[in-house]
Parts: C-alpha cells; structure tokens; sequence
C-alpha cells in the first residue's frame, strides 16, 4: 500500500504467511511484496525478515543452510547454537550473529528449560555470488542508546562489527514515546524499516508492532514515535547482483 506520493514510501501489513510448529513458531516477512507489482518477494539483496517465537525447552536438531547470510538478532531472552565446527554460542541483547552459509553450514538452534520464551527476527540475505567459503561471526555490539541508530551490519570492508556479502546494511533504533529520528541513509540505498515492537509515525502515517515500511528512490524519512517502539531498518541496494539459490532466503 502506498502511502505518500512525495516520499515514495509503501506500507505492509503484518505478514499471514506463516508456520506453527508447536514450540516453535515463525512469521515470514517479504520486503518486496511491499512495492506493488514487483515481481520478487525479496527487495535486492534482502530475501526474507522471519520472526520467530521459542518456547523454553525447545530443539531445532542440526540442519543445512547454503547460499544465503543469516542474521540472528535477539532484542531479549537467549537462543543457543552449536554447529558444525563445535561452536556452542548464545545470542542476546548483547551479541548479534551472522552465518554465512556459503556452499554449506550445518547448525542447531535451542533454548533451556530455563529460558524465557524468545521473540526474535532472523533475516536474510542473498549473497552476491554462489559457493562461498561458509563462516561465523558472533561478536559483542554496543549498547543500544535512545533515539541513536546503532550499525549492526554491513557489506566486507564496511565500518559495521559484522559483515554479510552484498550490499545491505542493518540498524536498529530504540526510541521512547513522543521522540523522533530520520531513517538512516546511504546514497543509492533503499530503505525498508519493520516496527518489532510498539508503533511510530511516518509521512503521516502509523506504522504498529509488526508492520513495516519500504522507501525507494532515495528519499528521506522520518520516524516519530506514538508509544516506546523499537524498529530495524536496512539500507539496500536494489540493484546489486543476488543469487538465489539459498536454503530458505531465495
């Protein structure tokens, strides 16, 4: 849906593709269903924003993933990973993780009996080039400050602490009720902001928990919020090269 014409901004609505597994729950988010008639799911390089819910005391057994970078972003609570190289590593609101599968990475998800129950996005990247050298990154990031973008992610050679391989950069933004601040902004980037929790304004316009906005064109925005929000937003190259032959983020 479109929602300004002078801004070039697009809304989507929470996501009604979905899966339950019991204990463990995901809801698949599609930056380029946003754009009305484009014909990918993804946007560019970004595939697919998947949150994901885990009860405590659950197992996701050792699993493949190829040809895709995969972003584990926990805002609260833990999830827990082993892989293929004997890494047993916890993701939290201190930690972010990045697994580049390349040609092949083998992992398991799974939270304790003494978990809390987890809410938590996994994102998707679509590398620039098949075949990679697989890798991991679980590194410490700043702590969040009110009202200021924190860098995440970038492309290799970026100033971000963890990279992917293409062209897509990650913040988030924690913001309290009332306060505002201008969407980041790289030249020659698109941005695609997701509200993961209570609710900000744009171009006149509400954006509530779950819902996401897609600015094309380079122009600018601004996000005002209506209650205490946090929000993701990436800065994506529509038009560098992607494959598409990963696990989940095609």
């Amino acid at each position: 849906m479109k929602v300004g014409s002078e801004t070039k901004l697009y809304k989507a609505e929470r996501t009604d593709v979905s899966q339950n597994q019991g204990k463990f729950r995901t809801h698949f988010n599609f930056p380029g269903r946003a754009l009305p008639d484009h014909a990918d799911h993804g946007y560019g390089p970004l595939a697919t924003i998947v949150e994901s819910f885990m009860d405590p005391d659950t197992h996701i057994a050792m699993h493949p993933h190829r040809d895709e970078e995969i972003i584990s972003w926990v805002p609260a609570g833990v999830m827990r990973h082993g892989d293929q190289d004997g890494n047993d590593l916890v993701t939290d609101a201190d930690h972010l993780m990045v697994m580049n599968a390349g040609e092949t990475f083998w992992h398991e998800e799974f939270t304790r009996a003494d978990d809390p129950p987890l809410r938590m996005l996994q994102m998707f990247v679509r590398p620039h080039s098949l075949g990679l050298e697989p890798n991991i990154q679980h590194e410490p990031i700043d702590a969040p400050v009110e009202g200021e973008w924190r860098h995440l992610f970038g492309p290799e050679g970026s100033h971000a602490p963890l990279f992917v391989r293409n062209e897509v950069d990650l913040f988030d933004l924690r913001l309290d009720a009332g306060s505002s601040a201008d969407l980041p902004a790289i030249e020659g980037r698109d941005a695609y902001f997701y509200v993961f929790d209570g609710a900000v304004e744009a171009a006149d316009t509400r954006f509530g928990k779950t819902e996401s906005g897609l600015l094309v064109d380079d122009a600018r925005l601004t996000l005002t919020a209506d209650e205490d929000a946090t929000v993701v937003a990436f800065l994506i190259d529509p038009d560098a090269p992607v494959t598409r032959q990963g696990t989940i983020g095609r």
